[in-house]
């Protein structure tokens, strides 16, 4: 029953934040590209505030796939980094944090590139 209930949270954060950008784009003049680099940018803020670690505890996968979970991601990674490296750290944490995922995504953009054939659009 708790495994669950962690799919049912997941599902419920996640959808809420993929509504949330569904609205922007149907409501607003925002692009799909400016709205994506606005939820990475609210997740590094949201992250230094300290409010986006207690939406990870609640909802798991829910608040680390989207988007937002990949800014506070690259935050977190780069202070953990500067306090253990110093300034060299600003520059590598967020990349040392994000890695597995930032592979995850190449490998997965690289198996469809290879099984699937591209069409022309005319």
């Amino acid at each position: 029953m708790q495994t669950l209930l962690e799919y049912l949270r997941a599902f419920l954060v996640g959808g809420a934040f993929c509504a949330a950008a569904q609205i922007l784009i149907d409501r607003t003049k925002l692009t799909p590209a400016r709205i994506l680099v606005g939820y990475v940018v609210g997740g590094v803020i949201l992250g230094a505030l300290g409010l986006y670690q207690p939406l990870v505890d609640f909802a798991g996968a829910g608040a680390t796939v989207p988007l937002t979970g990949f800014g506070y991601t690259i935050a977190r990674g780069v202070r953990e980094a500067v306090l253990r490296d110093g300034l060299t750290g600003a520059l590598t944490g967020g990349l040392t944090a994000s890695a597995g995922g930032i592979t995850a995504a190449m490998l997965c953009g690289l198996a469809a590139a290879l099984i699937f054939r591209e069409k022309s659009k005319g």
